[in-house]
């Protein structure tokens, strides 16, 4: 195993710990990026996940790296090797990608910033942990099995550890917070759509504040 992808491993293992939930934002305006991280960050949220599925994205991540102090603020949906380059050089800390390809394999080897690949198979897990990456997202978690999948990998694959995204909300993610490989879990329910057009912060901090208790 690559002595860099494990460093990155124990880099991201921090971050993970941050709270029991990854924030998975998609944000529209680059204006809102920093004002939704505080309120998430005040609220005890700070791994702050910024899909790169708008064009506003990747100014979104360079406002909050540089705007909002405690906030832990990665790229999500890294799909094509040069995302990587371009989100560290915006100031993520962490890459998320809903599955593996060789080629981003390869690039994720060229950056400094820790990556979380998908997996939703024991047969991609493994192949993953056979390259170092012990730390994975489970996408699309309840789509594909949810907590009983995770709860049967455990057994054959204890030394991976995972991330469930994917069709998880406030009433399910306790149940995935049990389990003994999971670390977090990644949800949108943090920034719904109406309160980040709001611009109800207060209410997101609730959200947030709520989410920091859910680990039981």
């Amino acid at each position: 195993m690559s002595t860099n992808i494990e460093s990155r491993q124990r880099d991201l293992d921090a971050m993970l710990a941050l709270a029991p939930v990854v924030a998975v934002v998609v944000i529209e305006r680059v204006e809102d990026a920093a004002p939704l991280a505080r309120a998430l960050v005040d609220g005890g949220v700070h791994a702050i996940e910024v899909t790169l599925r708008t064009p506003a994205a990747l100014d979104a991540i360079r406002a909050i790296a540089d705007e909002v102090d405690g906030a832990c603020v990665g790229a999500g949906t890294v799909l094509r090797p040069g995302d990587f380059e371009a989100a560290e050089q915006a100031g993520a800390r962490f890459m998320v990608s809903p599955g593996s390809t060789d080629l981003l394999l390869a690039a994720a080897e060229n950056v400094d910033t820790p990556w979380l690949p998908g997996a939703a198979t024991a047969s991609e897990a493994l192949a993953l942990f056979e390259r170092g990456y012990r730390l994975q997202k489970f996408f699309p978690a309840a789509a594909v099995g949810g907590v009983e999948h995770l709860r049967s990998l455990a057994g054959p694959l204890p030394g991976i550890r995972f991330c469930p995204t994917g069709g998880i909300d406030a009433a399910s993610a306790p149940r995935y917070l049990t389990l003994s490989n999971v670390a977090c879990v990644g949800g949108s329910w943090l920034t719904p759509r109406d309160l980040v057009a709001a611009h109800d912060w207060s209410a997101i901090e609730d959200l947030a504040r709520a989410a920091v208790r859910l680990r039981v």
